[in-house]
């Protein structure tokens, strides 16, 4: 087997559950996120030559799905349904989840889901991919202002329709 080939299918192989995870918090459907996955994978394998060296495959990767999914906003609006669990990381090591863990994990998913695509994606990689407002811009090809704008905007309808997940506002604002 070709050895770059090699390479690309051992970043595949790794890599994948991790973008399936941050690909269904943006779409909110495991279809469209292994859609989204396969997209960015295809073209990141287009570009694989350059970028086997330099140990960027996984930053290209995730840049290339939030520009498809960005795209993809733009082009069809179409009404959304989030059926489903959220996936969960696989492992052996990982402890079981709680009665309460899994409430909030419940509860902040249908929050999520009455959030815009946009904001849900500010939200994503703020708080879940933990990046800075100025990566987030870049990712989604917005400006800064629309950023904090999108995720104050985001985190009041959070605390508009679920109240209850007042102590991740409280994490948030002691994290921030």
């Amino acid at each position: 087997m070709d050895p770059l080939l090699s390479e690309f299918d051992s970043f595949v192989r790794t890599r994948t559950p991790a973008l399936l995870r941050s690909a269904y918090l943006l779409t909110g459907d495991q279809h469209l996120a292994e859609d989204l996955v396969q997209s960015a994978l295809a073209r990141t394998h287009r570009s694989w030559n350059r970028l086997h060296h330099s140990g960027n495959a996984e930053a290209y990767t995730r840049k290339t799905m939030y520009h498809l999914q960005v795209s993809w906003w733009r082009r069809r609006r179409v009404p959304e349904s989030m059926p489903g669990d959220l996936p969960e990381p696989r492992g052996g090591d990982s402890a079981p989840d709680h009665a309460h863990q899994t409430s909030l994990r419940l509860t902040l998913w249908a929050a999520l889901a009455k959030l815009s695509p946009k904001q849900r994606a500010v939200l994503v990689l703020r708080f879940f991919e933990d990046r800075t407002e100025v990566e987030a811009a870049e990712l989604l090809g917005v400006t800064v202002g629309t950023v904090k704008s999108q995720t104050a905007k985001s985190l009041a309808k959070l605390r508009v329709v679920a109240p209850e997940l007042a102590e991740l506002y409280v994490l948030e604002g002691s994290a921030r």
